[in-house]
């Protein structure tokens, strides 16, 4: 898989689930972003008639997010 940062090459996938070849990108509770980011992703994918139980699942771990940056602070994203 490959990371949009280079830091993140050392998490890999050990299942080989996803391709070598594949970009990823990795979003973190402590990029006050996140949060968001995951609701657009789970409302773009209900629009377009997938599967709401993943919706689901991924605005609950938004949720978590926002709960983890309330405890422990969050910021921008930077390099």
């Amino acid at each position: 898989m490959i990371h949009a940062r280079k830091d993140y090459d050392r998490i890999q996938d050990p299942a080989n689930k996803i391709a070598e070849d594949e970009p990823v990108f990795l979003l973190r509770a402590k990029d006050q972003t996140a949060p968001g980011i995951l609701m657009k992703w789970a409302t773009e994918l209900i629009n377009r008639g997938g599967d709401k139980k993943m919706a689901k699942m991924v605005t609950d771990h938004a949720v978590k997010m926002v709960e983890w940056q309330e405890k422990n602070g969050c910021k921008l994203p930077d390099l």
